[in-house]
C-alpha cells in the first residue's frame, strides 16, 4: 500500500511553517549516554510552541486552507495538546477555532487552549461524544475539521521534527517515537525510511493502553478500551491511515510500564533538567527497555511534549 504522505511532502510542509515554528534543539546526557551504552539525540518538542510537536501538524493545516475555510473557521476534538497547538495556529491567522475537549482534561491543557484564543466545548470522557458534538456544531456553523491526526497534512508536519533531527545529526540506527493515534510517529517513520532507510523505527506505548502494539502484531486495528495510564496524551486508538503507514514503515512497536515511564521522566528531570510529560517520556523508557538489545549504536528519540500540570508541586512549596 503506497502511503498518503510522502518524504517530499514533510519537506514541503517543513518549508511552509519553519518561520513559524520553534526549531526545537537537538540535546545529548552524558549520563544516559553510559546508561545505554549508545550515542542518544533528543528531539527536544517539548520546548515546541505550546509545548508540543502537534503544532508542526495544526499550523501545516492551517496554512493550507481555502479563505473561504479560513472564514468558516476550525474545529477539532482533544483532551490537550492538539488542541492547544489548533488554538494557536488559528489566533496566529486570525482563524476562529472551536476545541471539544472531555471534561476530565487536565485544568491546564483546558485554560491553555482557552488562553490561545479557542471556544472549549466540554464533552463527557468518550469517542462518542467527542465526535457527535464535534458533528452537531460543524452541521450547525461549516466549521472545518482538522482530526489530530487522521490527516495526512497533520502526518507531513509531524514528520518535520525527524527531518530537522537528521538534518543536524546524519544517520541513525534507531528512532524511538511514542505512538497514541499514530500521527508522530507516522510522519517519524516516513522521514526516517525516507532519508536513513537502514535506520529502524521503534514505536512505544503504555502497557495500559497498548492497543497499537495489539494491532500490530496481529495485522488487525484493535480499538483503544478502557486504557488506564499517566500518559494521557496516548489514549486514543490508531485511524485505519496510521495504522496502514505503522505497518508499512514501522519496525517494532514496545510497551513499558507507568513506573518506567516516570523513572524516564526523572532522568530528563534530573540529568537534562527538561520538563517533559508523561507520554513525551514514553520513547525513553522504551529505548531503557531495550537497552540490553541495543549497543554502541546512535540514537534518535523524539520527546513529544512537555504539558505537565505543576500545581500540586508547587503547593507543597506555599510560602
Amino acid at each position: 500500500m503506497m502511503s498518503m504522505v510522502t518524504l517530499e511532502d514533510i519537506r514541503f510542509a517543513h518549508e511552509r511553517i519553519k518561520e513559524l515554528i520553534v526549531k526545537t534543539p537537538v540535546m545529548t546526557s552524558t549520563t544516559v549516554n553510559r546508561m545505554t551504552g549508545c550515542r542518544v539525540f533528543f528531539k527536544c518538542e517539548n520546548l515546541q510552541k505550546v509545548g508540543a510537536f502537534k503544532f508542526r501538524g495544526a499550523l501545516n493545516v492551517i496554512l493550507q486552507l481555502s479563505d473561504e475555510e479560513r472564514r468558516r473557521g476550525v474545529i477539532s476534538h482533544s483532551s490537550g495538546n492538539h488542541a492547544q497547538a489548533l488554538s494557536l495556529a488559528a489566533s496566529t491567522l486570525g482563524i476562529k477555532a472551536t476545541i471539544v475537549m472531555p471534561r476530565t482534561s487536565p485544568k491546564i491543557k483546558v485554560d491553555a487552549t482557552r488562553g490561545y484564543g479557542a471556544e472549549v466545548v466540554l464533552c463527557e470522557p468518550t469517542l462518542e461524544s467527542r465526535e457527535r458534538i464535534s458533528n452537531e456544531i460543524i452541521e450547525k456553523r461549516g466549521q472545518v475539521l482538522v482530526h489530530p491526526y487522521d490527516n495526512p497534512r497533520i502526518i507531513a508536519g509531524a514528520g518535520t521534527a525527524a527531518l530537522e533531527l537528521f538534518e543536524e545529526v546524519g544517520a541513525l540506527d534507531y528512532v524511538f517515537a511514542p505512538v497514541g493515534g499514530g500521527g508522530l510517529v507516522s510522519g517519524t517513520a516516513l522521514a526516517t525510511k525516507g532519508l536513513c532507510p537502514e535506520a529502524s523505527v521503534i514505536a512505544v506505548e503504555p502497557k495500559g493502553a497498548d492497543d497499537a502494539y495489539r494491532s500490530f502484531k496481529s495485522g488487525k486495528l484493535h480499538p483503544s478500551v478502557n486504557p488506564t495510564t499517566i500518559a494521557d496524551g496516548l489514549l486514543t486508538s490508531l485511524s485505519k491511515m496510521t495504522f496502514g503507514i505503522i505497518r508499512e514503515h514501522v519496525d517494532d512497536i514496545v510497551t513499558v510500564i507507568d513506573a518506567e515511564i516516570v523513572e524516564a521522566m526523572r532522568i530528563l528531570w534530573e540529568r537534562m533538567k527538561l520538563v517533559v510529560e508523561p507520554s513525551g517520556a514514553v520513547s525513553l523508557a522504551g529505548l531503557l527497555a531495550l537497552n540490553s538489545q541495543i549497543d554502541n549504536k546512535r540514537i534518535g528519540v523524539i520527546i513529544s511534549g512537555g504539558n505537565v500540570d505543576l500545581a500540586g508541586f508547587f503547593e507543597r512549596y506555599q510560602i
